[in-house]
């Protein structure tokens, strides 16, 4: 396994990677900053193993999520796997999502539910897609669509990969025997420039239908 840690923007507090418990780690630090899907693409060049992790760094491991879902990869036809997300508090978050349309979009903005859109009790679950906060892909897959698509600054960029994904006729699973704990920011609801980037990767992604 190897890390790749990837500073987008500049830090106060050092990044202490001989700190990190894995057998190798490699630091990025940009020199200006760059989108989600850039970022990870970046990353993934690097990548020379079967299995590529996308996660976010206000993700934290209560426990192992790795061995259910290497085990959920077995089929080849699954191309990324993710797990339950649980917020702090220990609810559940809407990382396994139907597509959005139009309409559902319009009922979150006015704070509709937020739960997932598919069961967590009965094992795992195609889906139409699970959010980028933490995705574990297939190298293969990841590469045979050629990633991230970079025209997404930020949002949505995970909603298209797995629409891609599915028309290249490969699953997209949600595991939930596998967990991980999620301290979101929300950050789109109060600063107006990344509430700007949500409509227009939304705006991207409803007229990619």
């Amino acid at each position: 396994m190897v890390l790749v840690l990837t500073h987008n923007v500049a830090e106060h507090e050092p990044f202490a990677i001989e700190r990190q418990r894995v057998p190798a780690a490699e630091v990025i630090v940009n020199a200006s900053p760059k989108g989600f899907g850039a970022n990870h693409n970046s990353a993934f060049a690097r990548c020379r193993t079967p299995f590529f992790c996308v996660a976010n760094p206000d993700v934290r491991l209560a426990g192992d999520p790795f061995p259910v879902l290497l085990s959920a990869l077995t089929d080849e036809r699954v191309a990324v796997a993710g797990p339950l997300v649980r917020a702090p508090d220990g609810g559940v978050e809407d990382s396994a999502r139907r597509f959005p349309t139009p309409g559902t979009l319009v009922s979150k903005l006015f704070g509709g539910r937020r739960g997932p859109d598919y069961p967590i009790n009965r094992g795992n679950v195609p889906v139409d897609w699970i959010a980028g906060m933490f995705m574990l892909f297939r190298s293969e897959a990841f590469a045979a669509i050629r990633g991230f698509d970079e025209r997404y600054f930020l949002y949505y960029e995970d909603a298209d990969i797995c629409r891609r994904l599915r028309a290249a006729e490969r699953e997209v699973l949600y595991v939930p025997a596998a967990e991980v704990v999620h301290d979101a920011r929300r950050a789109s609801r109060r600063n107006p420039r990344l509430a700007l980037h949500h409509a227009a990767s939304a705006w991207r992604f409803i007229r990619g239908l």
